[in-house]
């Protein structure tokens, strides 16, 4: 007991766990019905310990161990009403007296309880930590599958314009002179989309570019549709450039310009071609 006459909260704890000496657990008992805050203190530490099992996984008892249990208990009734009589004879003692003397101490037994709360403290940390890295790796395949639709997308639209009944066909070859590089322009004007091929065309010159041009039906200024240069073999493409959507093509024509490509064409133009039907 403290100063005041009190049971020590670590007792009580010990005394809910049933992991006190004998003795000392009578003497509990006798003063428990004789001191109603005690009473109170030992609810609390019963429904703390309720807690604590309640949130660590239960195990099933070993096979036989509830028979056994009841098997010995049955064994020692005398036993049992001995441990009576010495409790009563112990708690007239203390009555006698008033004195109480309970040594503190911290066994195994009131650690486990905390030791199971801080295993569970540390798994929840740990599943924190993989959730953290589940999300991550979430993250990235997002990305990848918003690459891939986005190259599926520029694919298919490669396909349409290149397949479509509606699109124009267009070979460039130079104005004048021998029919030497090529060009091949496939439009669809609903659209926007355009893939340009050429061939044999000569190399450039260092800070020079070829450039390719949509000449419009209406008579508006050409349209810049990309720049190239032409491999090894003079061969050279443009596909999809950014185009404006729905603008009837009269020709289209190839010019050479400067490395950064122009916003107006500069003659000559190297190859043309009309549009059919233009």
């Amino acid at each position: 007991m403290t100063a005041g006459g009190h049971i020590l909260q670590e007792d009580l704890a010990l005394y809910a766990m049933q992991n006190l000496p004998a003795q000392e657990i009578a003497a509990i008992r006798i003063h428990l019905s004789t001191c109603a805050d005690c009473r109170l203190e030992l609810a609390k530490a019963a429904g703390d310990l309720a807690f604590l099992g309640l949130s660590v996984e239960q195990q099933p008892l070993p096979a036989g161990l509830r028979d056994r249990f009841l098997s010995k208990l049955a064994a020692t009734p005398h036993e049992q009403t001995m441990k009576k009589e010495d409790d009563k004879r112990l708690g007239s003692s203390l009555l006698a007296t008033q004195v109480v003397a309970l040594p503190r101490r911290r066994g195994f037994g009131f650690w486990l309880p905390w030791g199971a709360a801080f295993a569970m403290g540390l798994v929840a940390i740990a599943l924190g930590v993989q959730n953290v890295a589940l999300n991550d790796e979430l993250r990235d395949e997002s990305g990848m599958v918003t690459n891939l639709a986005a190259k599926a997308s520029r694919a298919q639209q490669v396909l349409e314009v290149l397949t479509s009944p509606a699109a124009q066909r267009v070979i460039l070859t130079p104005g004048k002179g021998p029919v030497q590089p090529t060009g091949r322009a496939t439009y669809l004007p609903d659209r926007g989309g355009l893939i340009f091929q050429a061939n044999n065309l000569p190399p450039l010159p260092p800070g020079k570019t070829y450039e390719l041009w949509v000449i419009p039906a209406d008579g508006k200024p050409p349209i810049p549709a990309g720049i190239f240069q032409p491999d090894a073999s003079g061969t050279a493409s443009v596909v999809l450039p950014e185009l404006p959507v729905g603008v009837a093509a009269k020709a289209f024509g190839v010019t050479i310009e400067k490395a950064a490509g122009s916003t107006t064409p500069t003659p000559p133009i190297l190859l043309q071609g009309a549009a059919p039907g233009a």
